[in-house]
């Protein structure tokens, strides 16, 4: 095994140990420290921590839970194991006899009623969905990028898999595009011109230039790219999580393409012709990253979201 997929390989290793491990303490262990934990407010910026709390929980008015609703004291495994563990980090703080609603897996559509969950289309009327940091063993896996924007190659690399068709026009496209280190991973496209063998995130940052493509939902990548030194290029994003892509501003946060891509060739050879605007939005893709990596501060907003939903239906 190589460097790069040991050091993946360790960090779901110790998420999963330490999830499973306090998830089978009682939750009475953790109830009592809820207010201390809340606490915390006053040592960080309150504006910008209540700003993040309402643009994850955009509800304002007082909700009746559904069918659907679970007690606490009832919520258990059901799925992915990472969803659920990064859940459970979070409601074992409140009461048992509170109840939540919750989707876990990309979800791309507005539940009918409040639910909380990974993603959501970016649209002005998504105020069911509520975000948590959910799935974070993969989505918020980083690697420290040695290399200055200046020390990397001039072209653009994507690795991935191409099963979407939106996927498949840019491999198609720009395979063997000389700027271009593009390919899909996927097995059953081996022997075929626009296969490529695995590449780890070291490895892609040796390059100034990373693709961002949606999946499902949101694009695993995205996060990565903007906490590295290279320039992340990607068309509007359509669905948003966690890390808040709807607040990500092109020609500010990333380069933005065309919706088919058509426009991938003129941008890379433009930031090759203008270095200091390419690094000034990594600067600021640096800076947008940066405020999802301290993690007291990231349990604060969680339980500030979770509290809101459960004052807004009249449970607490």
């Amino acid at each position: 095994m190589g460097i790069a997929k040991l050091s993946k390989a360790l960090h779901k290793a110790g998420f999963y140990l330490k999830g499973s491990l306090t998830a089978n303490l009682p939750d009475q262990l953790f109830r009592p420290f809820l207010e201390s934990r809340l606490a915390r407010l006053a040592s960080y910026d309150q504006e910008q921590i209540l700003d993040r709390v309402n643009y994850y929980n955009k509800l304002s008015d007082s909700f009746s839970l559904d069918e659907s609703a679970i007690r606490i004291d009832q919520f258990q495994k059901d799925g992915s194991r990472a969803y659920f563990l990064d859940m459970k980090e979070l409601v074992r703080f409140f009461p048992g006899d509170l109840r939540i609603q919750y989707l876990f897996g990309d979800i791309t559509e507005v539940p009918a009623s409040p639910a909380f969950l990974k993603s959501r289309p970016i649209t002005d009327s998504n105020q069911n969905s509520i975000l948590l940091k959910l799935n974070k063993v993969r989505h918020y896996f980083t690697e420290e990028d040695p290399l200055g924007f200046d020390e990397k190659l001039d072209q653009i690399v994507w690795r991935g898999k191409a099963y979407m068709p939106w996927r498949k026009v840019v491999v198609d496209r720009y395979h063997d595009h000389p700027l271009c280190d593009i390919g899909q991973v996927d097995k059953k496209a081996q022997g075929t011109s626009t296969w490529r063998p695995f590449m780890s995130i070291r490895d892609q940052l040796r390059y100034k230039y990373i693709l961002s493509i949606e999946g499902h939902d949101v694009a695993t990548n995205l996060k990565w790219i903007m906490s590295s030194n290279s320039l992340c290029m990607m068309k509007k994003p359509r669905f948003e999580t966690w890390f808040m892509e709807g607040r990500l501003e092109p020609g500010v946060h990333y380069v933005e393409l065309n919706e088919d891509h058509s426009d991938l060739e003129d941008k890379v050879n433009y930031y090759n012709a203008h270095p200091e605007e390419a690094k000034a939005i990594v600067t600021k893709a640096r800076e947008h990253a940066a405020q999802f990596q301290d993690p007291k501060q990231e349990e604060l907003v969680s339980l500030l979201v979770m509290k809101k939903f459960f004052e807004l239906s009249g449970q607490l």
